[in-house]
């Protein structure tokens, strides 16, 4: 059975050869928007990939005292990959600490509650920068229109990380407005 962090990484693979190092930094960049994993979660899941025939890896020459290992997909784990793709998509809760408290907005004074948005919005605004800087980025790629084409799915879901912080500060635009016409 695959994880879904397996699907991910398999889903990188499927792109290229990598190590668990680089893995990692594409994780943390281009699926940072919708996907994270921690660096100590990647290897033991490549261990498991490996375990059941999704992955193999080479040794290559590296910079650390281990030697480096660079993984590509199996056949196995392309089929795997492929299987999970036209399936039926698992629903699942997100699960969001700011929307937590924003739940409770109602015990804390207007001053708290602007104090609370203004975080809110500061984040959003950064990581939309962001996102848009990446977006310039996979723009000037070759396959970023192409919908055959990796540059494409990774271009598709960071329009949906723009348009889903684009939505979060119109939203807190929204707040905003009810926060100064209240009468707390």
């Amino acid at each position: 059975m695959v994880s879904v962090l397996g699907y991910a990484l398999l889903g990188l693979l499927a792109r290229a050869p990598s190590t668990g190092y680089d893995l990692t930094r594409v994780l943390d960049r281009d699926l940072s928007y919708f996907w994270s994993a921690r660096h100590s979660q990647i290897y033991p899941e490549l261990a498991r990939l490996e375990r059941g025939d999704h992955v193999r890896h080479t040794v290559i020459s590296g910079a650390g005292p281990r030697p480096t290992k660079r993984y590509e997909i199996t056949a196995r784990g392309r089929d795997a990959l492929t299987a999970w793709l036209v399936g039926e998509p698992e629903e699942s809760i997100e699960r969001n600490p700011t929307m937590l408290r924003i739940s409770s907005l109602w015990l804390i004074d207007r001053a708290a509650a602007r104090q609370l948005l203004d975080g809110v919005r500061r984040r959003s605004t950064d990581r939309l920068s962001l996102y848009r800087r990446f977006a310039a980025e996979f723009d000037a790629e070759p396959g970023s229109a192409d919908p055959s084409q990796p540059a494409f799915a990774t271009r598709a879901t960071l329009e949906a990380g723009i348009r889903s912080q684009e939505a979060r500060l119109a939203w807190c635009d929204w707040l905003q407005e009810r926060l100064e016409g209240s009468g707390r």
